[in-house]
């Protein structure tokens, strides 16, 4: 009797002291996948280490990144905050923090955590020197010198990478370990998504992304496997997730569901938890946005968080309320720009295209390196594609979205102009318009003003909170609203273009272009924005004159623009070179030119090669054709 009263004394004090200790927290993450593990009902995962993860604490199923993407999603998940309000939108800029923003885990060593990442960041600034103790490939909690400290440790596995399906070397490295058993039949794979060709090659590289993922599954299980042997699993939150969806086309930069619907699964020890949360096998249904995930780990630490992060914690004590939506964006992919913004609840999905008159696939040099994405271009040249593939080669997307995710989970149907659903498209509409204006959304400043702007007072998150200009903000929203409306709307552009602020006339050129030649009506003011004191704006004002098939006066302007501009002045320029097509011949050797080496950084100046480079192949084609 007096040993089992010891036992059961012992078994309390040792929970006590469980208790009492600092929890650790330990992220697993990783790239590139949708929800295609085991746990999440997927027939042909094989992931056996994070079901088990899943069956020992939570499983979200609504949760969703900020932009399909890595590097802007990153700095959300860093920060706590929307990549549009700090200025990290657009793929491979740097922007610069300001004072007061910090990584969370500032918070943590503040605390007196132990904070590694090992050890991609990404996060397209500078990392602050006091965010980690160590950010490396040797980064672990087990260098530690003192090993009572409590710890935050991150872990990001790159092996599931878009690069590890179209790469051979890199799929046959990562993969190399998997046994027979754990290799998947392409033939046989049941979830290959309708809007990809139904071919041999892509069916590779969907085989390729589930063994990818096994992989992963069992890297994650060695993690999981050293805290037990440390002793510290017990003690320890784990976390896992990926920063979006697959690696493919129409998912990965893309704001569909397959670009942002990720998993997350977080295991909170027994004597961790709080009112129950992280009971076995709890599945929730509440969304879930990627940028909550570093709120979450302070609130489970019982740190207060900034005033300025925009996540929200949904676990630990005082949890937020659960989201009503989550939002996302899109903003310039590599050399390539288009601003689309979604707003999501836990069923219906809105989009709003800001440059609906881009088609969804525009010639990327990243993306076309797979082979499914060859298979597309190969098979809708020839007309053989089936009609949820083929739509993606629309010459121009419809300026809103709505999908219902329940009844169609691939988003095919798009039900915007279905008067069934007119309330709904109104809320998520006005939604999505609120959040633009809340979080002073920097996507929607042209990048080349939003760069000198940055450049006059040190951070792009202060350019739209900083304006002297109170109405700047809202002005500039509605005019990017409006720019989309068509000739309806003609009235208020041509008012805009008139604007104090650059980049609101910035919007209302684009917009007035848009509408084309039934805006003829606003040649002079175009015809005016042509001297305009802003680059963007008079390169803007060039194409709305091409789009009134009035190319003589536009195109001094863009190859000026495109040989004397600055980085992002060029890129624009060479876009709209790009996009006017047979208009462009008068300028081939100008456009020529811009090839040639230049000093600039090859960062700054491959972009525009590869614009230039796809319209002279395009223009050459064309000259073929017509022979």
């Amino acid at each position: 009797m007096q040993r089992l009263i010891f036992v059961y004394l012992s078994l309390i004090f040792c929970a006590s002291a469980a208790i009492a200790r600092k929890p650790n927290i330990v992220w697993i993450s990783c790239e590139d996948i949708s929800p295609h593990l085991g746990c999440y009902g997927d027939p042909h995962a094989i992931t056996p280490n994070l079901d088990k993860l899943a069956a020992e604490g939570i499983r979200y199923a609504n949760a969703f990144t900020t932009a399909g993407v890595c590097a802007p999603c990153r700095s959300g998940i860093i920060t706590g905050m929307y990549q549009t309000t700090l200025g990290t939108q657009h793929m491979r800029g740097q922007a610069s923090l300001p004072p007061e923003v910090k990584p969370f885990p500032v918070y943590l060593r503040d605390a007196g955590y132990y904070c590694t990442n090992n050890s991609k960041e990404d996060y397209q600034f500078v990392t602050p020197k006091e965010t980690w103790d160590d950010s490396s490939g040797k980064a672990h909690w087990r260098n530690r010198s003192d090993k009572e400290q409590p710890f935050f440790s991150v872990f990001n596995f790159t092996g599931c990478h878009e690069s590890g399906i179209s790469s051979d070397s890199k799929y046959l490295e990562v993969t190399k370990k998997l046994t027979p058993q754990q290799r998947q039949d392409a033939s046989a794979l049941s979830t290959l998504p309708p809007y990809y060709p139904d071919t041999p090659l892509a069916r590779e590289d969907w085989k390729r992304n589930y063994e990818l993922i096994t992989a992963m599954d069992a890297w994650a299980g060695e993690i999981i496997e050293q805290l037990k042997e440390d002793g510290l699993h017990d003690n320890t939150i784990i976390f896992f997730w990926s920063d979006h969806g697959v690696g493919l086309p129409r998912a990965k930069r893309w704001l569909y569901d397959s670009g942002t619907h990720v998993p997350l699964i977080v295991r909170i020890p027994k004597a961790l938890r709080i009112d129950e949360q992280g009971a076995e096998g709890t599945v929730v249904d509440q969304l879930v946005s990627s940028i909550d995930f570093g709120p979450t780990v302070m609130n489970l630490l019982g740190l207060n968080m900034p005033d300025h992060m925009q996540g929200r914690p949904f676990l630990g004590a005082n949890a937020a309320p659960p989201r009503e939506y989550v939002f996302g964006a899109r903003d310039r992919m590599d050399e390539r720009y288009d601003i689309i913004r979604m707003a999501r609840d836990k069923r219906f999905k809105y989009i709003r295209n800001y440059e609906p008159l881009k088609p969804y696939y525009q010639y990327m040099n990243t993306p076309e390196k797979g082979s499914t994405m060859a298979d597309l271009r190969k098979l809708h040249k020839r007309g053989e594609l089936t009609p949820a593939a083929e739509y993606y080669f629309s010459p121009t997307k419809p300026v809103e979205e709505l999908y219902d995710t329940h009844a169609d989970p691939h988003e095919l149907h798009n039900l915007a102009a279905d008067p069934q659903y007119s309330d709904t498209l109104s809320r998520l509409r006005a939604a999505h318009l609120e959040w633009v204006k809340r979080t002073k959304d920097t996507g929607l400043i042209a990048e080349p003003i939003l760069v000198e702007r940055e450049n006059a007072i040190g951070h792009r998150y202060g350019v739209l909170r900083q304006s002297s200009d109170r109405g700047f903000a809202n002005r500039l929203a509605n005019v990017a609203v409006q720019a989309s409306e068509g000739l309806q709307a003609l009235p208020y552009l041509k008012e805009a273009l008139a604007d104090k602020d650059a980049a609101v006339r910035y919007w209302a050129a684009v917009g007035i272009g848009n509408i084309g030649e039934p805006a003829l009506s606003a040649k002079d003011e175009i015809i005016a924005a042509l001297e305009d004191e802003s680059a963007v704006v008079r390169i803007a004002a060039a194409r709305a004159l091409c789009r009134m098939d009035m190319p003589k006066k536009a195109l001094p302007v863009l190859t000026v623009e495109l040989e004397e501009g600055a980085q992002w002045e060029r890129l624009h320029a060479a876009i709209v070179l790009d996009e006017i097509d047979d208009m462009a011949r008068p300028v081939l050797s100008e456009m020529r030119s811009a090839l040639a080496p230049r000093e600039e950084l090859y960062q700054k100046g491959k972009y525009v090669v590869r614009v230039i480079n796809r319209a002279l192949n395009q223009l050459e084609e064309t000259t073929r054709k017509t022979r």
